[in-house]
């Protein structure tokens, strides 16, 4: 996975949006707003995907194949969601086994965005809380396992003034030392 700033050019959502020069963002600044990624090669997966989902509770999972041929009439509109600002209740978990993408998550407190792209082998947990959203590169396909604390559901809450005040927020907020 390699994260650095995105640079707010308008333009396709699909593009890297890197600064010339690139701003790398650090493993500290990931840290600091609870993003966590692990790099697990592909071939030979299942074994170590398995003991990370047991070491952190993950229960359930399933298998997401964004692409035309895999969302089918949908796709359009799933993209368009997906790229919409939101944030879930639940940590979100994704495994990549093939195809690539992008996944924007605010930093905070400067509410920049930090641009995550990800490749077959990168496991990423986005803390519950953190505003984020997600498209696709111009390879327009991924393929990722998703994993979950409890039963598989992706409930999108978009970037509203009600958001900034749920308690997932407010409880997130917290865990990065914003608000009391």
């Amino acid at each position: 996975m390699r994260a650095y700033y995105y640079d707010n050019i308008p333009g396709d959502q699909r593009l890297p949006h890197d600064y010339v020069p690139s701003r790398p963002v650090s493993e500290d600044t990931l840290d600091k707003i609870n993003v966590k990624h692990w790099t697990i090669p592909v071939e030979g997966y299942e074994s170590k995907v398995n003991a990370l989902a047991q070491e952190r509770g993950y229960k359930n999972r399933d298998t997401i194949n964004v692409s035309k041929e895999g969302l089918g009439e949908v796709y359009e509109q799933k993209i368009k969601g997906f790229f919409e600002e939101h944030m879930h209740e639940d940590e979100e978990i994704r495994y990549i086994l093939s195809g690539s993408g992008f996944f924007d998550v605010r930093e905070t407190p400067t509410d920049a965005w930090i641009r995550l792209a990800v490749e077959p082998g990168d496991l990423i947990v986005l803390p519950a809380g953190i505003y984020h959203r997600f498209t696709l590169d111009e390879g327009n396909c991924i393929k990722a396992l998703r994993l979950f604390q409890d039963e598989p559901k992706w409930v999108p809450y978009n970037r509203t003034a009600d958001t900034d005040v749920n308690p997932h927020r407010v409880n997130y907020l917290k865990s990065v030392g914003v608000g009391a």
